[in-house]
């Protein structure tokens, strides 16, 4: 099973959704970069559970224990190893589910696969892997912060469901994204996102949208040619986040829609830098960052838990029903903005040293 992603700053996850904890091994993290626990548990806190009543309710502090490659806040070069233990495990909640697959999630698949599956809360295949990437992403940002100053990520709800937020990713700043529970940058449609999440799972259902993100700052020449290209790398990162199924950087299918005379971006001069006069390419071309904003869209599917009854088939082959249980969010998208985060640092901070290795 891999659980390895990148490859000159190289993150390895661990742990399963109900067991005794979740973490992350990083290998390729320079030396001497500033990092401190704080740093790490500032952004665990914007991912875990129980943060408001749109979100699930588990009561996990998620604190972080940074077991190697840290002295007196600093990276030393080795390996950092960091984990979270689980406190809130209950495993009883999956007791009916150990016999049958739930619908949409990998239950089936796992064990078509390996044979055997962690039967409590989806083991490896359940969000709460996501730790691991985040915390990692937090030595991602510090190191980004070291070697390549101004390097910004945000990440936002764009849409639940058929509510669509009006957001400027040029302007839109942390403080505006981080003020409502659903984590958009329209305040206005916030509100309407809240009643309708609520509205949704008070009738047993859930929903799925859109999240984008911007990369602001960004340096020209992070990506490699042909089978590495940085939206390549980005879309195999967005893509591997539980419950994700579409992703578009720039115009994306969109740009299917317009001839090349209105989809080229025009290059200008300004202030002794080649610029762009639009932004079709989403700031890649050919595979490598041209310095203009990295915009993507990452779609994400309604949460496969609800609280109805739905057709299935036991393990032993036969057709049943089943209805969830336990505690789960009726929309992963609040939650889900800075795992987005996380895996566009991951990348940028992978490439951004690969390309180091080049130039030095």
């Amino acid at each position: 099973m891999s659980s390895t992603f990148g490859q000159t700053f190289r993150i390895h996850t661990f742990g399963e959704s109900h067991g005794g904890g979740v973490g992350v091994i990083i290998d390729g993290c320079p030396p001497r970069i500033p990092v401190s626990l704080d740093d790490i548990q500032k952004e665990l806190d914007r991912r875990r559970p129980g943060q408001s009543d749109i979100v699930t309710p588990r009561n996990e502090a998620d604190e972080a224990e940074i077991l190697s490659g840290l002295q007196d806040d600093q990276t030393l070069g080795t390996p950092i190893a960091i984990m979270v233990r689980n406190k809130d495990q209950r495993p009883g909640s999956y007791d009916e589910m150990a016999t049958k697959y739930r619908p949409s999630h990998a239950d089936y698949t796992y064990d078509a696969k390996f044979g055997v599956r962690a039967l409590s809360g989806g083991g490896r295949a359940s969000a709460r892997e996501t730790i691991g990437r985040v915390a990692a992403a937090a030595v991602a940002q510090k190191v980004l912060d070291t070697l390549s100053p101004g390097v910004e990520v945000l990440a936002w709800v764009k849409s639940i469901q058929h509510l669509e937020a009006e957001v400027d990713a040029a302007t839109i700043d942390s403080t505006t994204i981080e003020s409502n529970p659903v984590r958009t940058g329209d305040p206005i449609m916030a509100e309407k996102m809240v009643e309708h999440i609520k509205a949704t799972r008070a009738d047993g259902n859930s929903v799925g949208g859109i999240i984008e993100c911007v990369v602001r700052g960004c340096p020209v020449g992070l990506g490699e040619p042909i089978f590495d290209k940085l939206e390549a790398d980005l879309a195999k990162a967005m893509l591997s986040i539980p419950a994700t199924k579409g992703f578009e950087i720039g115009s994306g299918f969109a740009g299917t829609q317009l001839t090349g005379r209105e989809h080229n971006d025009a290059y200008r001069m300004e202030d002794d830098k080649v610029r762009t006069t639009t932004n079709n390419s989403g700031g890649v071309q050919g595979g490598i960052s041209n310095g203009e904003h990295i915009i993507l869209r990452i779609a994400f599917k309604p949460t496969a838990t609800i609280m109805t009854s739905q057709e299935t088939v036991s393990s032993d082959g036969n057709n049943t029903e089943l209805a969830g249980k336990g505690r789960h969010d009726a929309c992963v998208l609040p939650r889900a903005v800075p795992i987005v985060e996380a895996m566009a640092k991951l990348v940028l901070t992978d490439h951004l040293l690969r390309q180091r290795a080049i130039a030095h």
